[in-house]
């Protein structure tokens, strides 16, 4: 059984969301300039947490949703997504009945595919559905810790190809974005990362950008790495998060994957997103 983690924080209040994963904060207005006492607090919940939800916020103005994002670091830019008109830091999620695909709709962590994959993303959302439009995250500590030793003493000291290519093409030409326009990075990374601030290992692999384990063959590559993806997405490590309105919700790609779940169809669901860059796995 995974224990709740119990911290007394000075400057913002911090409720486990669950036992496995995440914390709900209160106590801090991101719509205004924060305290570096109340950002020193908020770090050390991310790093406790992996998985932050702002609740109780008003819509953060792009400056200012920028201006935090920066704090932890310096921001990166997606390589194919369409960005916010004037504000080219910002990533637009949105989707209607006319879109063509939802951002996240399968197991992920954003971006795996640079070599410098991003620490954290940073998600308000500002138009909400009825009902539906929930988001999974998974604890990649919990997944790594929960494999018998013979599996990791397999994993650790393999790596993993990251591609996008299958993913990015032709997925923002309804939105004005052809591929020509678009970038398409591959990287490998190894299977098991320690993550840098925390020390922790976790696992590395996702459904979405991870094609092959390299020391492979290709048919053993294909069994281990289903086998990953599926001890990955277990409901043992896995919280599900229900929006509302102008929640922010701030995860540590680092030892997180995450799922959106387009099940509100026609309906539409819109917000804007910052994400920090990070480091190369090692």
């Amino acid at each position: 059984m995974v224990a709740v983690l119990q911290r007394d924080y000075a400057h913002i209040e911090a409720r486990p969301f669950a036992p496995n994963l995440g914390a709900e904060i209160r106590g801090v207005d991101l719509s205004e300039p924060i305290s570096d006492e109340q950002f020193a607090d908020i770090h050390q919940a991310f790093l406790d947490y992996q998985v932050l939800m702002f609740k109780d916020q008003k819509e953060i103005p792009p400056e200012r949703h920028i201006e935090f994002g920066k704090r932890f670091g310096t921001l990166h830019a997606h390589p194919a997504a369409p960005t916010m008109q004037g504000y080219p830091e910002i990533f637009e999620i949105h989707a209607t009945k006319d879109s063509k695909v939802a951002n996240g709709e399968f197991w992920h962590s954003d971006v795996s595919c640079d070599e410098e994959p991003p620490l954290g993303t940073m998600l308000q959302l500002h138009i909400l559905p009825p009902c539906g439009g929930d988001t999974l995250f998974s604890n990649m500590y919990s997944a790594y810790d929960t494999l018998s030793d013979p599996l990791k003493s397999l994993v650790d000291g393999l790596s993993a190809t990251h591609a996008s290519e299958h993913i990015y093409k032709g997925r923002y030409s309804d939105r004005g974005k052809d591929d020509g326009e678009i970038d398409c990075p591959t990287a490998m990374h190894p299977v098991v990362r320690t993550h840098p601030e925390t020390g922790k290992k976790a696992l590395f692999v996702n459904r979405t950008f991870t094609t092959r384990i390299n020391e492979l063959s290709p048919t053993e590559s294909n069994s281990i790495l289903e086998l990953l993806f599926e001890h990955c997405e277990h409901i043992d490590h896995q919280i599900r998060f229900r929006w509302s309105l102008h929640d922010m919700v701030f995860w540590d790609n680092r030892c997180c994957m995450h799922r959106a779940i387009w099940d509100y169809w026609p309906e539409e669901r819109k917000g804007r997103r910052v994400t920090i860059k990070g480091d190369r796995p090692s």
